[in-house]
This record gives C-alpha cells, structure tokens and sequence, in this order.
C-alpha cells in the first residue's frame, strides 16, 4: 500500500508535461479567446484542448476515476468531491497571462481521496499535486507525506517570521463587483501598510503557491480563486512546510474560494487580521436555476 499511488502520479506528471508543450505550442499561434462569467474571466480553445487530453489520458489508464476540471464545470459538469479517486484539473492556470503572453502559465493536477468534508487539513484528502509551470520548464510535485519538489529538487518554505521582512502574493481575481473589488484593495492597503517588502502576484495561483512552497515570497492570499486554481498547490506548500488557513482563520475549506498559504502560522495569522473578508459563491453550490 505504500506506493499505492506512485503510478497514478507518475502519469499525472507525464500528461503535466505533455499539456505544458500543447501550451508552449498554441502561444506560437493566434489565440481564439472568448468569455465565461465575465468579459475579463477569459477562456481559450487551448484550455479545452488541454483539459480533453488529460481527461482523455486518464480515462484510458484509470476508467473509474471521477473528475473536476475547470472547462468541464464551465460547460455545466458539478463540482462536487466524493469519496472516489478524483483529479482536480486546471488546464491553464493564467489564461489571462496566456492570452497576452505574459510568461507565467501553469498546468495544475491535483488527486483526492476520501473528501473527509472537503477540508485540506483532514487526512487523504488531496493525495498528490502535481503543477507544471510550462514556459518556465518548471514541474513542482507533492506527495503526502513525501516533500514536495521542483525538477526533482527538494523545496522548503521561507524561514522569515518577521511580517515586516516578507513579501506577499495575491490576485485580484476576475469580479468586478464593486463592493468585492473595495474589500480586495482594503485587505491590499491593510497589508502594504503593516508595512511589508512588497505585494507581488504571477497572474496564476498555481505558480502562486509555488513561490511560497520554494520560499521566494512569504505568503499568498486570495478570495475567488476555484478548487482547481488551488488544489495541488496547497499539497506542495504543506509538504514544503507551510500552513494553510482560511481568510478568516481556522482550517481552509477549497470549495470555499478562500485561501491563504504561508511559510509559518505567525505570518498566516497576521495577514488574517488585515483582510477584509467575504464570501464568493461556493464552487460546490448548485447552478443557479434557469
């Protein structure tokens, strides 16, 4: 049983790969862009590509397997996570950064077992994480329980407890609800002015979170990022030694759309008390009825 899911990760980290050069192609080529829940929360025919190859791939190794990918819950799929072996797949963590060819793009894999109430604190719930951050040749990987990587290599958070020596991430999302967008530049001006190094954000939560698991930034913190933006990067910060919370303290529940993942609890809870919280639509609630 030790190595039970060693295969399963091996091929996630081979169909990672071969999504990442389906990507680095199409940015040779004029990108079809169209719209999902707004003009600025963009979507491409490249992330549908990505994201049939991959299902496609597993279905062939692992027929039983259950999915939640971001372009089929766009199309009307459920997000919902159940006890059974189930990928949680963002083709193209960045599109905005892959329509304008920003150089942070990201292919993002996670694989969960057994929900336990959906919360990343309760055990076997996100197996591996695998995000391959494809124009940067970068594929970081996490095992639970194993350490997390980047090509191989070992990563460890930042050893900084000091808020005032840090450096944060986050996103600005794609709402532009005006009373979301006042909360977001509250909770931005709140931490700029403890004061920080700076505030940085790579347009992907995915490589996101990846920065805080390789210890370049302290922290990263967001509010309307999906389960599949954040999934396998909360199993590499937490095999890289980091924390993982909620907004407003407590556990952090990934269909919530809420997140912060630190270096430390002493930073996560001082940049808790600087956000000015709210609560987008759950990624597990049912579609609005037509």
């Amino acid at each position: 049983m030790a190595d039970r899911w060693q295969n399963t990760m091996e091929h996630a980290v081979s169909a990672a790969r071969r999504a990442g050069q389906v990507v680095c192609e199409a940015l040779q080529d004029d990108r079809k862009v169209m719209t999902k829940s707004s003009s600025v929360d963009l979507v491409t025919q490249t992330d549908q590509k990505v994201e049939q190859l991959i299902i496609q791939s597993v279905k062939e190794k692992f027929p039983t397997h259950r999915f939640i990918g971001e372009e089929s819950v766009a199309a009307g799929e459920v997000c919902v996570l159940t006890d059974d072996p189930t990928w949680i797949i963002d083709p193209i963590d960045g599109t905005t950064n892959f329509v304008h060819t920003f150089p942070f793009v990201a292919v993002s894999i996670a694989f969960s077992v057994n929900k336990q109430r959906s919360l990343v604190s309760a055990p076997l719930q996100v197996e591996f994480g695998v995000v391959y951050s494809c124009l940067e040749d970068k594929m970081f990987t996490a095992r639970r329980g194993r350490g997390a990587f980047c090509n191989g290599k070992p990563l460890q958070v930042s050893g900084q407890e000091d808020i005032k020596q840090s450096v944060i991430a986050t996103e600005f999302g794609s709402s532009r609800d005006p009373e979301a967008v006042d909360k977001i530049f509250t909770s931005l001006k709140n931490i700029l002015c403890i004061p920080v190094h700076g505030v940085r954000g790579a347009g992907t939560a995915a490589i996101n979170m990846c920065l805080v698991a390789s210890g370049c930034v302290e922290a990263y913190y967001e509010i309307g990022m999906h389960i599949w933006d954040v999934a396998a990067g909360s199993l590499i910060v937490s095999e890289a030694g980091g924390v993982l919370m909620d907004v407003e303290g407590g556990a952090v529940d990934l269909m919530s759309r809420r997140i912060v993942a630190a270096n430390n609890g002493t930073i996560a809870e001082r940049i808790v008390k600087e956000i000015d919280a709210f609560s987008p639509p759950r990624d597990d609630d049912p579609p609005p009825q037509k």
